[in-house]
């Protein structure tokens, strides 16, 4: 009796289980046993420019389902599907006629019209499912920032990543009562409709980002660089203009053979990587002195090509040294000196709380993925000879996204803002979802942006940025030169030189970083690896904006001088009577190379350099 009464809770219990714990899962397949389903793939959204410009789009295709069991006239399908798509009419009535199968593929990628026209003849036994492919009318551009998808169309990378639950839409299908053959068991057919993807539209416009990517490859090509990238900044509300990035890929013809080369080619190193940026941080180290009152523009240094700071000799890049120059001169020259005085004069407490002011502690928040945090030492650790290195943009590293928004909040009135890529989601039917990023705080006060605007415009008028600047308008900005480290000391040969640039003084509304990763050859300044570019995207941002760049009659040329062998004082004193801002390395006081070499033809301004070994 005991063992009949075990028996039964043990039958009662399975029941018990069968029917709460597991009949959900059994039901579901049942009714996969007892239905056949086509899927509805659903439309992925396309992402455009900020002036509605299509940059990702999706192609539609059918593929042609065959249910045997259901198949009347196996002949005629096979003699319809073959004249229709080309097809050799044995493979397609093979396939119709297959024994022992629920359902079959006959083609895919087949035309709306193809579709139609096999459709229309009502054979039955014949199904069809829209499939989808994305494709990106211009190929290689923005093949970083936008990304791409894979085989099924889910965002594997880029924008497609980030905002791959708004694109991606919700599959539908299409369910039809069966029998254990296939064969329906009632004429019903239920359809779960597929809901197509929303659009996204980006702050990004396409010509900005063509004249970017234009400037990219042609540094690249010029300068044997291990890599370009360019990042264009509107400066009032904190939308991404332009992010070019080279070497890149065809985005339709993407080379996943080698995922290593493609990982490298996709990152956004903008984004994702920190470097020390050189003197184009020292523009931090200007606002914040000025907002401190640290300094004004009656100060004078005297740069004698070193400082010696906690025992410790710190080099200035010239090292023959600036002499005596007035705060506007030493911005110009970028003396590394004056900008260790300047930090050693605001101190680590007060450095640090504006560097968490500007955002160089954490991310921004750009709605990018792989976003990384700048470098910086333990501020409780910082001493002077530290300090005075970050003044001048060693010591700390930061992305250049982080740097790019940290000048802007210097230029734009004193307004630190969210960097950001979106301007709005929008459902098929046109409709509002999502807006883009806005708004900002204050880190400065407004006339300090405007005393950094005017002492900037002075780098580009008098100084190493000569050749940023567009005849006709004011252009402010900062050259960089640094040098970047490896295996636990200084990489010879190897440096990240860049430029970073505002148009223009009255409005600032546009910001331009750009930079080149390890130039090969004699030519590293930034001054000439990176300002000239600049100046060609001004010059054609000014054009697409209808502001064509003045031009003069009366331009200037000059042939340079064989400078190879003669004394550095020499060589100066003609620098200077020729109107050329002149670079140097070295410490030598004889002239083995220089450049533009001896005979060329120049436009001033003009940027020379020379090695003094």
């Amino acid at each position: 009796m005991t063992l009949i009464a075990f028996l039964f809770c043990v039958v009662v219990g399975k029941l018990f289980y069968v029917q709460l714990v597991d009949g959900q899962k059994l039901s579901a397949k049942a009714l996969d046993q007892w239905t056949r389903d086509l899927p509805l793939v659903a439309r992925r959204g396309g992402v455009y420019d900020r002036n509605g410009i299509l940059l990702a789009g999706t192609n539609t295709s059918y593929s042609l389902y065959a249910r045997p069991v259901e198949v009347v006239d196996a002949p005629s399908i096979a003699e319809c599907v073959s004249e229709v798509l080309g097809l050799a009419y044995e493979k397609v009535l093979a396939k119709v006629s297959k024994s022992g199968v629920s359902e079959v593929t006959v083609a895919k990628k087949m035309t709306k019209e193809q579709m139609l026209a096999i459709q229309e003849r009502g054979l039955a036994g014949l199904h069809f499912s829209r499939d989808i492919a994305r494709y990106y009318p211009y190929g290689d551009l923005m093949c970083q920032l936008l990304g791409f998808t894979n085989v099924d169309t889910y965002g594997q990378t880029g924008v497609e990543l980030y905002y791959d639950t708004y694109l991606r839409g919700v599959d539908g299908c299409q369910l039809t009562p069966t029998d254990i053959r296939g064969v329906h068991l009632d004429e019903s057919t239920h359809y779960l409709p597929s809901i197509d993807g929303m659009n996204v539209l980006l702050t990004v416009d396409k010509s900005i980002q063509f004249f970017a990517e234009s400037a990219c490859a042609a540094a690249m090509e010029k300068h044997g660089a291990k890599g370009v990238s360019c990042l264009v900044m509107d400066a009032v509300d904190g939308g991404i203009l332009a992010l070019a990035q080279s070497p890149g890929f065809d985005l339709n013809a993407v080379p996943r053979d080698d995922v290593e080369t493609l990982f490298a080619n996709s990152k956004i190193s903008a984004v994702s990587n920190v470097y020390e940026m050189g003197s184009t941080f020292k523009i931090l180290t200007m606002a914040i002195a000025l907002n401190e009152g640290k300094v004004t523009l009656n100060d004078r240094f005297y740069c004698a090509g070193s400082r010696e700071v906690d025992g410790q000799k710190i080099k200035c890049w010239r090292a023959k040294g600036h002499g005596s120059q007035s705060f506007a001169e030493a911005v110009q020259n970028s003396c590394n000196c004056a900008f260790m005085d300047l930090a050693l004069r605001v101190g680590v407490d007060t450095m640090y709380e504006y560097f968490r002011r500007f955002g160089l502690t954490a991310t921004s928040g750009v709605d990018i993925a792989g976003e990384t945090s700048g470098l910086l030492l333990a501020q409780e650790r910082v001493k002077n000879v530290d300090l005075a290195r970050i003044g001048f943009g060693q010591a700390v590293a930061v992305t250049p996204l982080a740097l790019v928004r940290a000048v802007s909040a210097c230029v734009n009135g004193g307004i630190l803002l969210t960097p950001h890529i979106l301007k709005g989601v929008y459902d098929p039917s046109g409709a509002l979802v999502q807006n883009g990023y806005g708004g900002g705080v204050r880190v400065l006060r407004e006339e300090t942006s405007a005393t950094l605007r005017e002492l900037l415009l002075g780098v580009v008028a008098e100084g190493s940025g000569r050749l940023a600047g567009v005849e006709g308008y004011q252009i402010g900005g900062k050259t960089g030169t640094a040098q970047k480290y490896g295996e636990g000391g200084i990489a010879r040969g190897k440096y990240l030189s860049s430029f970073i640039g505002f148009l223009s003084y009255d409005n600032p509304r546009y910001v331009v970083l750009f930079y080149v990763d390890e130039p090969q050859g004699y030519l590293y300044y930034g001054s000439q690896v990176a300002a000239p570019y600049v100046g060609e995207i001004f010059a054609n941002l000014l054009s697409y904006l209808g502001e064509e760049p003045a031009t003069r009659e009366d331009k200037q040329e000059i042939v340079m001088p064989d400078w190879v062998g003669k004394s550095y004082a020499e060589v100066e004193k003609e620098a200077r009577k020729l109107g050329l801002y002149l670079e140097t390395s070295g410490e030598g006081e004889v002239v083995t190379y220089q450049f533009p070499v001896a005979g060329t033809v120049c436009t001033l301004p003009c940027v020379a350099y020379v090695d003094l070994p």
